[in-house]
């Protein structure tokens, strides 16, 4: 499959395992795709990640992946659904935090995904890039580019997929910004 994968595809997945390595994560996840497609400055996906989350925006999206990494991966509709329940997950994680540090709850530290001494990609990550393939195979495009990686992001659902539409990026945007030709 990486073989069809764009340069700017490649740069995102290259990205991503950096991103992955300087926090120390077990493994590559969802955030650090959507971390390395933020950084990108000259593609498709960045151009419309430009018109839909501009970059003084992106301090918010950074905020809130933090925020779910320290509920334990909980996307804010889970843990709404919880408080329906009658469970308090902000009380649960400041007690947690209050006994074993702040991010306690993070997880996915250094140690599961080092065996082979490359970077894992964990089962969401995974699930991204084959949907960026069934995306681009959908569009009838012959190459896998950054963009799809963005619109597979908006698919996948959970936290980063959260983050994303909280910040107006769905995939319907992401397909109208695309369809923007690209100013140089």
């Amino acid at each position: 499959m990486f073989e069809r994968f764009t340069q700017d595809a490649r740069a995102v997945v290259k990205g991503s395992v950096e991103y992955a390595e300087r926090t120390g994560a077990a493994s590559v996840t969802g955030e650090h795709l959507l971390l390395a497609l933020l950084d990108r400055e000259e593609s498709r996906a960045a151009a419309a990640l430009r018109e839909l989350c501009p970059p003084d925006r992106r301090p918010a999206v950074a905020a809130a992946l933090a925020d779910a990494r320290r509920r334990a991966g909980l996307s804010r509709a889970d843990a709404e659904a919880l408080e329906g329940l009658g469970i308090d997950v902000g009380a649960i994680v400041a007690r947690v935090e209050e006994a074993h540090g702040r991010g306690a709850l993070a997880g996915g530290r250094r140690g599961a995904g080092w065996r082979s001494g490359r970077r894992s990609f964990s089962r969401e990550a995974k699930t991204v890039l084959e949907k960026s393939l069934r995306i681009a195979l959908a569009r009838k495009d012959r190459e896998i580019g950054d963009e799809h990686v963005l619109l597979a992001l908006t698919t996948a659902g959970g936290v980063v997929a959260e983050v994303l539409a909280d910040h107006g990026v769905t995939y319907t945007s992401v397909e109208a910004a695309l369809s923007v030709p690209v100013a140089h």
